[in-house]
This record gives structure tokens, sequence and C-alpha cells, in this order.
């Protein structure tokens, strides 16, 4: 669903509206209060902690009996602390392009337990560390793409493209996502319903 340019067409960028609104209105004022909370301690104190990954772990609706979230508890804070600091100086780095502050402060986190691959929870504490410039990334975001023309692999650096990609599209958003931030873009993407199949066709 994309014009000649590479530009979502208008009909994707109504879905999207749309799919924007009924998040909204589902999720109401109060499901974002986490990482609202989370967000607002790490502007505070410059890191997020073990303590605000659980929430984010909540937030997310991720799995906690893992060996990761064992290992990560076996970590101290402290460690924690300055992979998550050292990210979000990177995140909110405006002298780069804000793909590459993506990939910086994803770099940053790697080392981490639970945060070695995938982009679910990491994109979640970046998104924490600058809400009005990351993004999170998940599987519904992803498919939210595809069926909007957008490519997006899995290859290496996939968090940094996908940032790349909200940025672009934002570029060109009609009103009113023009005024989005990545943020409200990803939530639109994840509540991206599909396209209806086509009951005439053979």
């Amino acid at each position: 669903m994309t014009d000649q340019t590479g530009e979502i067409s208008n009909d994707g960028w109504q879905r999207l509206i749309a799919a924007r609104e009924v998040y909204t209105r589902l999720a109401g004022g109060h499901y974002d209060e986490v990482l609202n909370q989370v967000a607002q301690r790490a502007q505070s104190e410059g890191s997020i902690g073990k303590a605000d990954i659980g929430a984010l772990l909540l937030w997310k609706r991720l799995r906690a009996d893992t060996r990761w979230t064992y290992a990560l508890m076996a970590t101290s804070d402290a460690e924690v602390r300055r992979a998550t600091a050292a990210a979000m100086t990177a995140v909110l780095d405006s002298s780069v392009s804000i793909s590459e502050a993506a990939r910086a402060g994803r770099a940053a986190l790697v080392g981490l337990p639970g945060f070695t691959r995938g982009d679910a929870l990491a994109s979640a504490a970046l998104t924490a560390a600058a809400p009005d410039r990351m993004a999170v990334y998940d599987r519904p975001a992803h498919t939210g793409l595809r069926s909007l023309g957008i490519p997006l692999t899995h290859a290496p650096g996939r968090y940094s493209r996908y940032i790349a990609a909200l940025d672009h599209l934002l570029d060109h958003a009609p009103s009113p996502a023009h005024a989005w931030t990545p943020r409200d873009l990803d939530v639109a993407l994840y509540s991206l319903p599909p396209i209806p199949a086509d009951t005439n066709s053979a």
C-alpha cells in the first residue's frame, strides 16, 4: 500500500489514523501509565534500573520465567544502570540521525541479560529513555509495516532500521499524523487491523 515514491498511500494513512484512535479508545488513559512512570524516573535519574525493567516487562506482557530474567536479577543494579545510562545518552544525542542514535542505544544494551537478542524489551527501555524520539518494536508493528508495503528485514541492526522507517514515514505524514511521535506511529502499527481478504477474488 505504497505509491510510486515508496510512501504510504492516503488510504494507508487513514488506516493508521483510525487504528491509533481505536487504541486510544480501548486502552484508555491508564494502560501506558507504567511506561510513562518509568520514563519520568529515567529522566530524573539518568538511567533505568532493574525494578523499572521489571515494570517494563509487565507492561510488555513478556514472560518472566526465563533464564535471562534470572541472569538479570543476578546482575548488580549498578551494572544495569551503567548500561542503560549509556543507552540513554545515545538515544538523546541530537547531533546524529535518529536511526544512528537508535543503533548506538541498542548497542549499549546488548551486554545485559534479556537484551542480547530481540528488540521488544530493549525498545521499550529505549522508548522510556527518549519517549519523543524512540518507539517500541514488536511483531504486530513489524506486521503492520509489511501490510503497508514497507519492508523490514530481521538482519542485524533491525531496530535502527525500524526507527529510520518510522522517521521517514512521519516526515511525509498528513494531518493529524504529521504531529505524531515515533511512539504514536508504533501504536498505530501495533493496532493496525489486517486488510480484509477480497471475497470476490478467485
